[in-house]
C-alpha cells in the first residue's frame, strides 16, 4: 500500500500497487507534466481526503479524466477504463511517498502517436 498527495496536501490518496510496471508516456500532457504512471484497477485507489478539492481535465478522446487539485494544480491520478472495460486508475507515481525512485523500472510508452 502506498500513500500520496497533491503538493498542498488537500488531496490525499492511498493505492495498492507494487510499482513493477511504471511507464513514461510521451503524449502531450504526460510529457509536459512529467508524469510517471502505473495503472491499477479503480478499486485499488482510495481518495482519503479531498475528493471535493479535485477538478477534472479531459482532452483528445476524453476517455481519461485527469484529476487534479483545484488549489495547487498537482495531478495525483486519472480515471478511465481498461481496454477490457474495467474501471482503472492511472497513478502519478511522482505523487507517492516513501519509496526509492531509483529502483523503478521505467518503460517508455509512445502515446504521442496514438
Amino acid at each position: 500500500m502506498h500513500k500520496g498527495s497533491c503538493h498542498c496536501g488537500k488531496v490525499a490518496i492511498e493505492v495498492e500497487t507494487n510499482l513493477e510496471q511504471v511507464i513514461e508516456c510521451n503524449c502531450s500532457i504526460c510529457s509536459r507534466k512529467g508524469y510517471l504512471l502505473t495503472f491499477v484497477p479503480r478499486a485499488a485507489l482510495n481518495v482519503i481526503r479531498g475528493e471535493d478539492e479535485l477538478a477534472t481535465y479531459t482532452f483528445n478522446s476524453h476517455t481519461v479524466q485527469h484529476r487534479f487539485c483545484k488549489t495547487c494544480g498537482c495531478a495525483p491520478f486519472g480515471e478511465g477504463k481498461m481496454p477490457t472495460g474495467e474501471a482503472m486508475a492511472a497513478i502519478n507515481v511522482r505523487c507517492l511517498e516513501e519509496f526509492d525512485r531509483a529502483t523503478l523500472n521505467i518503460t517508455p510508452f509512445d502515446g504521442k502517436s496514438r
